[in-house]
C-alpha cells in the first residue's frame, strides 16, 4: 500500500483542472512565434561562440585522476581525454540534434496533451507517479539554477571585454570575479606582464581578515532578468525576442561574411579521429541544444498551447540545428581545426585571422545577447516548475502564489534570482556545471518513457499532436540520451547521485506526507472563458 502511494499518478484532466482554476489563471500572451524565440533563445547561447572550437579540436585531460575520465571510457579502459571531431563536427551537431529531436517529439505530444506548467515534472506526475515526478523536479534544478550560475558568470566575462574594448577602462578585479578566481589570476600574473595594467587594482580588500572578491556584473544581470520576469510574461517575451534577433543577425553575419575566407583544404581530413571523434564531439555539442524543454514550462501562458507548443519546440530545434551546422562548417574552413584547441572564442579568432580587428567586439555583442536570452528563459522555467510542485504539496504552498497584478509566480522567481545572483557573486562552479547536462539528459529520458506509458495507460486521451512511431521514437530517445550520459566524467555521475539522494531524503521528510493531500477538484463549468484547453 505504501509503495502504491509513492507511485500515485494524477490524470491529465485533474492536472489541467487544477492549473486553470480561476485563482490560478496566468496571463495568456505567448504565440507560436514567441515560443520559437524562447526556444532559440534558450538554445543558442555562448556555446555557438565558445563550444564549437573545442569540440572540433578535442581536449586532452589535464588530470590523471580517474574521476576526470568520461564514464564510457572509464568502463572500457580507454585513454584520458577526448578526441576532436575535426571538420566532421557538423556531423556531431546533426547526431546531437537527432537525439534532441527524439526527445522534442515526445515533449511536443505531452505538452499539447497536458498544457500545464512544470515541464518534465508535470509529465512524470501524469505518467510515472509522484516519487519519480519529485525526483525529476529536483533534477531540473540542476538544469536551470546551476546552469544559470555558469551562464551569468560567462555573461560577466564577455561584458568586461566589451566594456574594456569600448571605453579602454577596466573595473577593479575584486568587483568582477569570485575570490578563488581572483587569487589565482593574481598569483599567475607575472610582475612584468602587460596584463598587469589590465586591471585597475590587483589587491583584494579584506573581510574579517580574509581577502574577498565578488562578481558584480553577474549579480546585476541576474537581478535585471529577475525583475523582467516578475513584471510579466509579455515583457519577458519582448526582451527575449530582441536578444534573439541580435544574436541571430550576428551569427548570420559570421556565416555569410566568413564564407568568403573559407579554404576547402582545411576540411581534409574531414574526420581525423573517425567515429570516436564524431561521437565525442556529439557528446559535447549536445549541450548546446539543452533548453528547448523550457518552452513546455510556459504552457499556461500560451494562447493556443495545443497547437503552438509543438511548433515552438520542433521549430526552434530545426532553426538552431541549421545555424550550428553552418557555423561549424565555416569555422573549420577558415582555419585548420587544430588552431581552436583551448580557444574560448573560436569565432573571434577566425574573424581576427581574416583581418578584422573589430571581430572581438562583434562577438562580444552577440555572446552577450545570446547569454542574456538563455539566462532569461532558464530563469523563466525554474519558478514555474517550483509552482507546479507546490500545487501538488511537494513544496510549500506560497511557491504557487501569483502576483496580484502581473499574474506571475513572483515568489519562486525572486527566490531563484536571489539564489543564482548570490551564487554568481562568490562561486566559480567549474566542473559542477556539467551537472546541468546530466540533469537535462535524465529529464529527456523520463519524458520519452512517459509518452510510452501514457499511450498504454490513457489511450483514449485526445492528443492534438502525436509523436510518430511510438514506441520506437521514445526508445531511440532513451537510448541516445543514455549513451550521451555515459560520455560524461565519472565525477559528474557521483555528484548527480549525491544530489538525487539528497532530493529523495527531502521528499520523504517533507513531500511524502503533504504530497498525498487531495487537491479540490474544480469543475470545468467554473472556468472563465480564457481559451483554456480542455481534454
Amino acid at each position: 500500500m505504501q509503495a502504491q502511494r509513492l507511485f500515485r499518478r494524477k490524470s491529465a484532466t485533474l492536472l489541467i483542472d487544477e492549473a486553470y482554476g480561476e485563482s490560478r489563471l496566468m496571463k495568456k500572451s505567448l504565440t507560436a512565434f514567441d515560443l520559437i524565440a524562447f526556444g532559440v533563445g534558450a538554445t543558442i547561447g555562448s556555446g555557438i561562440f565558445a563550444l564549437t572550437g573545442t569540440a572540433a579540436a578535442g581536449q586532452a585531460s589535464a588530470s590523471k585522476d580517474w574521476i576526470s575520465t568520461p564514464l564510457i571510457n572509464f568502463m572500457l579502459g580507454s585513454p584520458m581525454g577526448r578526441d576532436g571531431a575535426g571538420p566532421a563536427i557538423v556531423i556531431s551537431f546533426l547526431i546531437a540534434a537527432i537525439a534532441c529531436g527524439f526527445a522534442a517529439l515526445c515533449y511536443a505530444e505531452l505538452a499539447a496533451m497536458i498544457p500545464v506548467s512544470g515541464s518534465a515534472y508535470t509529465f512524470a506526475q501524469a505518467a510515472l507517479g509522484e516519487l519519480i515526478a519529485w525526483v525529476i523536479g529536483w533534477d531540473l534544478i540542476l538544469e536551470y539554477a546551476v546552469g544559470n550560475v555558469a551562464i551569468a558568470v560567462s555573461w560577466s566575462d564577455y561584458f568586461l571585454h566589451l566594456f574594456h574594448g569600448l571605453t579602454g577602462l577596466q573595473l577593479p578585479l575584486w568587483l568582477t570575479t569570485d575570490t578563488g578566481t581572483a587569487l589565482t589570476r593574481i598569483k599567475d600574473m607575472a610582475l612584468d606582464s602587460p596584463q598587469r595594467t589590465f586591471y585597475s587594482s590587483l589587491t583584494l580588500p579584506d573581510l574579517f581578515g580574509h581577502p574577498f572578491a565578488i562578481n558584480a556584473p553577474a549579480f546585476f544581470i541576474v537581478a535585471a532578468v529577475t525583475w523582467v520576469l516578475v513584471v510579466g510574461i509579455k515583457e519577458s517575451a519582448w526582451v527575449n525576442t530582441l536578444a534573439v534577433a541580435i544574436k541571430v543577425v550576428i551569427v548570420l553575419f559570421f556565416i555569410i561574411y566568413g564564407a568568403m575566407f573559407v579554404h576547402p583544404e582545411n576540411w581534409v581530413p574531414f574526420a581525423p579521429h573517425g567515429l570516436s571523434g564524431i561521437m565525442g564531439g556529439a557528446a559535447i555539442v549536445f549541450f548546446s541544444f539543452i533548453g528547448f524543454d523550457a518552452i513546455s514550462s510556459t504552457a499556461e501562458e500560451t494562447k493556443n498551447p495545443q497547437r503552438d507548443m509543438p511548433i515552438g519546440m520542433i521549430g526552434s530545434l530545426l532553426i538552431c540545428t541549421v545555424l550550428y551546422a553552418a557555423v561549424s562548417m565555416v569555422l573549420t574552413g577558415i582555419l585548420p581545426y587544430q588552431r581552436y584547441a583551448n580557444d574560448a572564442a573560436p569565432v573571434a579568432t577566425a574573424l581576427q585571422v581574416a583581418g578584422n580587428p573589430w571581430a572581438h567586439l562583434i562577438v562580444s555583442v552577440g555572446a552577450l545577447a545570446g547569454m542574456t536570452s538563455v539566462l532569461l528563459v532558464f530563469q523563466l522555467g525554474q519558478p514555474r516548475i517550483f509552482m507546479a510542485m507546490a500545487r501538488d504539496g511537494l513544496l510549500p504552498k506560497f511557491f504557487s502564489k501569483l502576483h496580484p497584478k502581473y499574474r506571475t509566480p513572483y515568489i519562486p522567481t525572486i527566490l531563484t534570482g536571489v539564489i543564482v545572483g548570490v551564487s554568481c557573486l562568490c562561486i566559480d562552479i567549474g566542473q559542477a556545471a556539467e551537472l546541468t547536462n546530466i540533469g537535462t539528459l535524465a529529464a529527456f529520458i523520463i519524458v520519452c518513457a512517459g509518452v510510452t506509458v501514457l499511450r498504454k495507460s490513457d489511450p483514449e486521451r485526445v492528443r492534438p499532436f502525436r509523436c510518430p512511431m511510438v514506441p520506437l521514437v521514445p526508445i531511440l530517445g532513451i537510448v541516445s540520451c543514455f549513451i550521451l550520459m555515459l560520455s560524461l566524467p565519472v565525477i559528474t555521475w557521483l555528484r548527480f547521485f549525491i544530489w538525487m539522494a539528497v532530493g529523495v531524503v527531502i521528499y520523504f521528510c517533507y513531500g511524502y506526507k503533504r504530497g498525498h493531500e487531495e487537491t479540490p477538484y474544480v469543475p470545468k463549468e467554473d472556468f472563465p472563458d480564457n481559451n483554456i484547453p480542455m481534454p
